[in-house]
């Protein structure tokens, strides 16, 4: 089990002889019972060599079938569907930015009433827009893609998704001035480091470790539901912003302890995304795959951003 959205049977490891291989490949005529006839002999042999030789150079000589060409699934295809995606996000992320501010500057002072003062123009309609209509995409998206994957809907994903990650983005950059720009400094080192480790072989997923991260992904789900739940009936304090993350533990907010366990969950998460997009690849899935692989990409990396986010938003009203 990894992220959902690769719960689908392009991505799953198959046993190697049920893999497809090119059409008319050696393999055509062991499958028909048939075997390879003999080269022919006499005159004719010399000539059909050398066409046979003339053939062979060429297939050397020309350039590799892409993406495009085989219409299968390739890792540098699915790195530029990715990026798409990203850039549908940012621009959508933009947009949010400016309806949540409302036409309004973010503060550059701490001031408690200059703060209070922008906080009331906030609208949080792009927030929450973009949350419900992302996660109720990210459903239709990963229970479908197993009949047909539907680009339109990852685009759409992306932009709704877009709207959440900048009205959130603009309402913490309003409490805690210079906070995004951080986080997203923080999210592009995590990223880039955990791909430069995976394509370097030195971190790989595992059986094991996979079971124990689902189970730790399984039981923050539990405990992020029971905050929200606290904190929607108004059970904790009212000073604790986070709810139980705001909890300190020898002085210690809970909520940096958790996030840096949740960083190395998402991270982690990742590399499960990568190995899972080479499995797509190796299984000879189909080129519009390359649209679900960059969708799951986007799932874990703004999972990672939020988390962040929240992470310095903790430090920051710690202190």
């Amino acid at each position: 089990m990894s992220n959902f959205v690769f719960n689908n049977p392009a991505f799953k490891e198959k046993d190697p002889r049920a893999v497809a291989t090119y059409p008319g490949g050696p393999q055509a005529g062991a499958q028909n019972g048939q075997y390879a006839p003999p080269p022919p002999a006499g005159q004719f042999a010399a000539a059909q060599q050398a066409a046979v030789n003339a053939n062979l150079e060429g297939m050397y000589t020309a350039p590799s079938a892409g993406a495009i060409e085989t219409d299968r699934m390739t890792v540098e295809d699915t790195v530029w569907k990715t990026a798409g995606l990203f850039g549908i996000l940012l621009v959508f992320a933009v947009v949010g930015w400016f309806f949540t501010l409302g036409g309004a500057a973010v503060p550059d002072t701490t001031d408690p009433y200059v703060k209070a003062a922008a906080m009331s123009k906030i609208a949080l309609w792009p927030w929450l827009v973009g949350a419900l209509g992302g996660f109720v995409l990210a459903m239709i998206v990963s229970f479908t893609s197993r009949k047909k994957v539907r680009p339109a809907l990852i685009f759409a994903y992306a932009a709704f998704e877009g709207l959440f990650v900048g009205g959130i983005s603009a309402f913490f950059e309003v409490m805690w001035p210079g906070i995004v720009l951080q986080a997203s400094l923080a999210t592009v080192a995590v990223v880039a480091v955990t791909l430069a480790l995976f394509a370097s072989g030195k971190v790989r997923a595992s059986k094991k470790m996979t079971k124990i991260v689902m189970i730790a992904m399984l039981g923050y789900l539990v405990f992020s539901l029971l905050n929200v739940g606290l904190m929607l009936f108004k059970v904790l304090p009212q000073d604790m912003m986070f709810g139980l993350y705001s909890a300190k533990i020898a002085g210690i907010p809970l909520g940096l302890i958790i996030g840096v366990l949740v960083v190395f969950l998402a991270a982690y998460s990742l590399v499960m995304d990568f190995d899972q997009i080479q499995q797509g690849v190796r299984n000879g899935a189909p080129r519009v795959y390359g649209w679900l692989g960059g969708f799951g990409i986007m799932v874990t990396v703004v999972w990672l951003y939020v988390e962040i986010l929240r992470m310095i938003a903790i430090a920051r009203g710690n202190n």
